[in-house]
């Protein structure tokens, strides 16, 4: 009896939680526009999940009770929601634009820089799948956003999400200070360097923060190049879960369950390409957009322990230098042979 009350009491204050986390999701976007923070490199869905973290090891259990519903409701729907309509930030004319050597780039990259995640994390570093799949994503596709789309085919755990996002943040930061220092040495043409940039950096703002350094030509190039890996999202997770659910069996049959939001995205993402709503309505969705996806990672962080990051050890950050390393040196390699 005193479970069903718990429970109705949870139910009935889920939007506690909603405005919990969308408080939280307030502050991480004012603290990602101060100067220090943008010099940084560090985007809203950053500064999200390290407050989410914060609070939620230290003052969020005393108040969980009231607020458990709402957080579980922004980490799970909210966020499929948010993935849907980041497919309005791409159109299919920005692919064809970048031509074929820039899409060949990118679909060799992400394969590559997965294909390794998975069997380097598993077989040299004895990672858990999960783990391996999660990381690789967050470094092959497109950071923090790119994780939290995969946790749900995955179904990882909110420490192993974490921990992912955390290799994101430090090797995208890292990449923000090494490529322009490098770039000198590189013999690359700007546009070049572009397309090296939005092909081997994880986040998008880490993108543009490494890319302007040389100038704005050359961010333009790489947010493009970076916009088509998004793009390799939606086609991603169809095949994960394809792969996911191949074990499982139905009536004699291999039972295949779609992420409808990876659908959705790639729906979203044609009709932005068609250019068929108002261009007020796509800002006004984008900006929503742009509250969603903190409020996920806001209570993705609240779900975190600090107790089990701490216990999955070293060899993540292991695997994710080796991964850096790859997408920094094999990215490189790639467009010297195609662009330069």
């Amino acid at each position: 009896m005193h479970k069903q009350t718990v429970s109705r009491y949870r139910d009935s204050t889920w939007w506690l939680g909603i405005i919990f986390v969308g408080i939280l999701a307030f502050i991480a976007l004012q603290a990602a526009g101060l100067p220090a923070i943008e010099h940084l490199g560090l985007s809203s869905l950053t500064m999200a999940i390290i407050i989410g973290m914060v609070v939620g090891n230290t003052i969020f259990p005393k108040f969980s009770t009231r607020t458990s519903t709402g957080v579980d409701y922004s980490k799970n729907m909210l966020l499929r929601t948010a993935i849907v309509l980041y497919g309005f930030r791409i159109t299919f004319q920005q692919i064809a634009g970048i031509g074929w050597q820039g899409i060949l780039i990118d679909v060799v990259m992400v394969s590559l820089t997965l294909l390794l995640a998975v069997q380097i994390g598993t077989r040299m570093f004895k990672l858990d799948r999960q783990s391996a799949i999660l990381i690789g994503a967050g470094s092959a596709i497109c950071g923090a956003a790119a994780v939290l789309a995969t946790e749900p085919v995955v179904r990882g755990q909110a420490h192993k999400v974490s921990v992912a996002v955390a290799t994101v943040v430090v090797f995208g930061t890292l990449a923000m200070f090494i490529y322009p220092v490098i770039f000198p040495y590189l013999h690359l043409t700007v546009h070049a360097y572009g397309v090296y940039v939005g092909s081997t950096v994880h986040e998008v703002a880490q993108v543009v923060a490494a890319a302007k350094s040389v100038n704005d030509s050359a961010a333009s190039t790489a947010v493009i190049e970076k916009m088509l890996r998004v793009m390799m999202l939606a086609p991603f997770l169809l095949v994960l879960s394809s792969f996911a659910q191949e074990g499982a069996k139905e009536g004699g049959k291999h039972k295949i369950t779609i992420p409808w939001f990876a659908v959705l995205f790639i729906v979203t993402s044609a009709v932005n390409s068609l250019h068929i709503l108002p261009a007020m309505l796509t800002s006004a969705i984008l900006k929503v957009d742009n509250v969603l996806l903190p409020m996920a990672m806001a209570a993705l962080g609240l779900r975190t322990h600090v107790g089990a990051i701490r216990q999955a050890g070293a060899k993540p950050l292991m695997l994710a230098t080796m991964l850096f390393f790859f997408l920094m040196i094999g990215g490189y390699a790639m467009n010297r042979l195609l662009i330069s």
